[in-house]
C-alpha cells in the first residue's frame, strides 16, 4: 500500500477501503506521509467525494489518532451541541450553563474564531482569569463536581483534525462535506459524549451558504452518529444576518449573560431554546418539547442559572463577579454609531462582510498568531424587516483605534441594504433532522 496508489485511485472517483483511510490518517499525523501527498488525496476528496462508508472510516481514524475520553463514571447521558459557525453567535456561552441547570451534563469542547465567525474560546477567555486550556484531568473533574466544562481541543484530542485541517486551511478544500463532518464528529466522538445537537448555519454569514448545502452536511453527521450509536439532533439557522445584537468577544458575553438574567434578543433566545430542547430530551430530563422548553424558562426564571454561571467562571479561574458587574470585563475606548441615511426598512444584510470588518478591528483572527482585542467589536441595532429611519442608529461600533473604528463605521454601513418595501423578519429554524428524520435537500 503506498500514498500514490490511492491518490490516484481517489482521483479516479473510486471508493476506498477502511485499510487505506487508516493508512493515510495514521502515516499524515506521524509524519510520514508529505503535505504534497496528503493535499494531493484532500484535493482528491474535495472534488471526488467520499460515501458513507468511507466518510465512516475517515472519522474513526481521525477520532483513534489521538485520545478517546470515558465519561462512564460520570452519572447520566452526556449531551454536547456544535455550531458549524457565525457571526454574533454566542449560543453555547447561554445554552452550557443553561442545559446544565437543568440537571444534563455538558462536555464542551470548542474552537476558536474561524476566518469571519467568532469562537466560543476567545469569548469565554475575555472574562478575566478564565482558563480554557485545561488538561483532560480537570476538564473530567470538574464535569464531575458541577455537571459542566467548556474547554479548548488540546493536543490528545483528535491531533490528526488538527493537522488535517491546518492543511485544508491552505490548500482550499475547507468546504468538503465529507471533510467537515469527519473533523466535526472526530472531535465530539472524542471528547466522550453520548448525544449531540448539532447548530448547522445557512446563509451569507456561514459556510454553508445555503440550505441545500446546509441540509447535505445536516444528514451527513446524523448518519455518522448513526454509525457509532450515538444520538443526534441538527437543527438548520438562518445566518443571513447576526444572532442577536452583540458582535464580539466581551460584548456577546454581556449579551449572554443578559439572557441568562431573562433579557436577550428574541432571535438568540428562539435558536438557544430550540437547541437547549433538543439537549434535554436527549438527555432523558424531559419527554416532550413541551416540558423541555417549561423546564428551561423555569431556570432562567428562578435564578438557578446564573447560580451555574457562576460557577462554571469559578471553577476555571475566572471572576464570577462579572455576572453582576460588566465593568470588571474589557471595553473599548471609542464608540461610533452607524445611523441611517434614509428611511425604509432593511431589506438584507452582508453578514460576512459584518464578521471579516470585526477582525480588522481585532475582534477575530486575520492569522493564526494574530492578537485578540476582546473588547472590541458592534452592536447591530437594526435587523432584516426593521424600520429604519432617517438618522436612526443602524449599529454601534467598539473600537480601541479610533481610525479603525471610523474605517468600521463606514463598512458597517454598507451592508446594509434598505428599500421602501416592508420585508418580512427571516425565520431563524430554517429546518432540521434527527436519525428518525431525515431532511430533504
Amino acid at each position: 500500500m503506498n500514498m500514490y496508489e490511492i491518490i490516484s485511485k481517489k482521483r479516479d472517483s473510486k471508493k476506498l477501503t477502511k485499510d487505506e483511510i487508516e493508512y493515510f490518517v495514521s502515516g499524515y499525523t506521524q509524519d510520514e506521509i508529505p503535505d504534497y501527498q496528503a493535499s494531493a488525496l484532500l484535493m482528491a476528496i474535495f472534488l471526488n467525494g467520499m460515501d458513507t462508508e468511507e466518510t465512516f472510516h475517515l472519522t474513526l481514524s481521525m477520532m483513534n489518532s489521538g485520545k478517546v475520553l470515558d465519561l462512564s463514571s460520570i452519572p447520566g447521558i452526556k449531551v454536547d451541541k456544535h455550531s458549524t459557525g457565525g457571526v454574533g453567535d454566542k449560543v453555547s456561552l447561554i445554552l452550557a450553563p443553561l442545559v446544565a441547570s437543568c440537571g444534563v451534563t455538558v462536555p464542551m469542547i470548542s474552537g476558536r474564531g474561524l476566518g469571519h465567525t467568532g469562537g466560543t474560546l476567545d469569548k469565554l477567555e475575555s472574562i478575566p482569569g478564565f482558563r480554557t486550556d485545561l488538561p483532560l484531568t480537570k476538564f473530567v473533574n470538574i464535569l464531575s463536581e458541577i455537571g459542566v466544562c467548556m474547554i479548548g481541543q488540546t493536543k490528545e484530542i483528535a491531533p490528526a483534525d488538527r493537522k488535517l485541517y491546518a492543511l485544508r486551511d491552505v490548500t482550499a478544500t475547507v468546504n468538503c462535506i465529507p471533510l467537515i463532518a469527519a473533523s466535526i464528529m472526530s472531535k465530539k466522538l472524542a471528547e466522550g459524549a453520548d448525544a449531540f445537537v448539532f447548530d448547522v448555519k445557512a446563509g451569507n454569514g456561514a459556510f454553508m451558504p445555503d440550505e441545500k448545502q446546509a441540509t447535505l452536511l445536516a444528514n451527513n453527521l446524523i448518519r455518522i452518529a448513526k454509525r457509532f450509536n450515538k444520538k443526534a439532533v441538527v437543527l438548520i439557522t438562518d445566518m443571513n444576518e447576526p444572532l442577536g445584537e452583540a458582535v464580539g468577544n466581551s460584548l456577546e458575553v454581556i449579551e449572554s449573560i443578559q439572557a441568562l438574567k431573562g433579557k436577550a434578543p428574541a432571535d438568540l433566545m428562539e435558536v438557544t431554546l430550540a437547541l437547549g430542547v433538543g439537549m434535554l430530551i436527549l438527555g432523558k430530563k424531559a419527554r416532550d418539547e413541551k416540558e423541555a422548553e417549561k423546564k428551561l424558562r423555569q431556570a432562567i426564571d428562578t435564578g438557578q442559572v446564573l447560580a451555574k454561571i457562576k460557577e462554571i467562571i469559578r471553577k476555571q479561574g475566572g471572576n464570577p463577579k462579572v455576572v453582576d458587574d460588566y465593568r470588571l470585563l474589557p471595553t473599548a475606548k471609542h464608540k461610533i454609531t452607524v445611523k441611517s441615511d434614509q428611511a425604509g426598512y432593511v431589506q438584507s444584510i452582508d453578514t460576512m462582510k459584518i464578521g471579516l470588518s470585526a477582525v480588522k478591528l481585532c475582534a477575530g483572527r486575520e492569522k493564526l498568531d494574530s492578537k485578540i482585542d476582546p473588547g472590541v467589536g458592534f452592536l447591530i441595532k437594526k435587523k432584516v424587516g426593521d424600520l429604519a429611519r432617517q438618522s436612526e442608529p443602524l449599529a454601534i461600533v467598539f473600537s480601541n483605534n479610533l481610525e479603525k473604528g471610523k474605517l468600521a463605521a463606514l463598512e458597517i454601513k454598507s451592508v446594509y441594504e434598505i428599500g421602501k418595501t416592508k420585508t418580512p423578519r427571516l425565520k431563524k429554524i430554517i429546518g432540521g433532522c434527527s436519525e428518525k428524520s431525515p431532511a430533504t435537500v
